[in-house]
């Protein structure tokens, strides 16, 4: 009398190598469920004031660059006209070596495109400024 573990007839059992992930994909369905009716609730708990956003004045400073852009795209040093930003970037980059390193203000028209502002700050990027701010009107107080 012997004894064997396995099948009776002899075969190998084969191994299953896939995973079910419907528990899985359940378990996730319950989680976004219950967070879903639960983050009202936690975000209302507390009640705060925001501080509120002054625009104050800034002191300019002779060694600052002052970067205008017209609402046609055009660049301006200070008072002279660049013609790309390839010439901005050769201007910038001696700029940032300097310690400390001044700060870049950029004036752009009201009517400008974003992408003539975005190829600004892209070059100032680029040329390694870390300080770069832009100018603008204060809000009318009526």
């Amino acid at each position: 009398m012997s004894m064997s573990v396995g099948s009776d007839s002899g075969d190998e059992d084969q191994v299953m190598s896939e995973i079910n992930t419907t528990p899985l994909v359940d378990i996730m369905l319950v989680l976004l469920i219950i967070f879903l009716i639960t983050s009202p609730v936690v975000l209302k708990l507390q009640k705060i004031d925001l501080p509120i956003e002054a625009n104050q004045a800034l002191q300019t400073k002779p060694e600052n660059v002052n970067i205008v852009v017209n609402k046609d795209g055009e660049i301006y040093l200070g008072q002279t006209k660049l013609k790309d930003t390839n010439e901005l970037f050769d201007y910038l980059k001696v700029e940032a070596v300097k310690v400390p390193q001044p700060e870049v203000h950029v004036r752009g028209d009201q009517e400008t495109r974003y992408e003539s502002i975005g190829r600004v700050i892209y070059t100032t990027q680029r040329a390694g400024i870390q300080k770069v701010g832009f100018i603008t009107e204060p809000p009318d107080k009526g």
